[in-house]
């Protein structure tokens, strides 16, 4: 890997597509369907390309019930990338569903790399960080902006980040499941996504899913937990032109992630699903997306 802006902008897309988020999302209460409209399972599998060469690979299951959700995703270095490091990372994070809204009560992350460890967990309440630790521990840096109590509240794990549920009960492939800002904080650093709808576009899927997306254009906004100086953080909070394409989970109005696309020092990077099939758990339980 190359240059410490590239490092980084590989870490937030796999962040929000396949291990801990590039994070989109925020909860919405949709409590007039929030049952009959919130079930459903998806099974997603994607590829990461950097300048149109195979680096990444990973996988992604959400369930979604009645009372509870989980997500799990994992991922690993692949192609090219495996001659200069391997690693491995994944996440998980379960909660529950309440008026319409995905509550996360905890949240794990760990990537490993052939250099190092890298381990996340979090308990979490009704949007509080109540307990969260870190291994190895945020370094000390004087020139660090501080976290405080109040960057843990009214907040989303990086996983919870990443399922847009659209309020409502119009079609959810619109401009309103690109959700504006989006406030997260990953147990080492908040900060803010901003996405804004910029159109609709087709995708399909080797398996699974073929039909519309959003598109969001998304901007990154360090809050706290960060160094202002590190030319990483400058170079991600100056991009403009990341977009995300968000794809509907079936029998749900929950939009996930299906591609991102990031521009890095040498390439564009991108993540993309090869593989998108959900189902709903209600009576047409047997349907899959086409």
């Amino acid at each position: 890997m190359q240059g410490s802006g590239l490092a980084s902008s590989r870490r937030l897309a796999c962040h929000a597509m396949i291990l801990p988020v590039m994070v989109l999302a925020v909860t919405a209460t949709d409590a007039l369907h929030g049952r009959s409209l919130a079930q459903g399972r998806l099974d997603a599998r994607y590829t990461v390309t950097l300048a149109g060469l195979a680096i990444g690979r990973g996988a992604w299951v959400i369930d979604i019930t009645d009372d509870h959700f989980t997500a799990a995703a994992n991922g690993a270095t692949a192609g090219l990338l495996r001659a200069f490091t391997s690693g491995h990372g994944q996440s998980m994070v379960r909660g529950t569903v309440s008026s319409g809204q995905l509550v996360s009560t905890s949240y794990t992350s760990s990537i490993f790399t052939d250099q190092r460890f890298d381990e996340v967990r979090m308990a979490i309440s009704s949007g509080t960080v109540q307990e969260v630790v870190a291994d190895p521990p945020i370094a000390s840096n004087p020139d660090r902006v501080p976290i405080t109590e109040a960057h843990r509240r009214d907040v989303s794990d990086p996983m919870t980040a990443s399922l847009v549920r659209v309020p409502g009960t119009s079609d959810p492939i619109g401009p309103q499941a690109c959700p504006g800002k989006v406030s997260v904080f990953d147990g080492r650093m908040r900060y803010d996504l901003h996405l804004t709808f910029r159109r609709l576009d087709q995708v399909k899927a080797a398996k699974g899913y073929q039909g519309r997306s959003v598109v969001c254009s998304l901007q990154f906004a360090p809050i706290a937990g960060h160094v202002p100086d590190r030319a990483a953080i400058k170079y991600l909070a100056e991009l403009r032109n990341v977009e995300v394409w968000l794809a509907p989970i079936a029998g749900t109005r929950v939009m996930v992630p299906y591609r991102a696309s990031v521009p890095t020092p040498i390439g564009l990077s991108v993540v993309e699903a090869t593989h998108f099939v959900s189902v709903p758990h209600s009576d047409q339980a047997g349907a899959r997306t086409q």
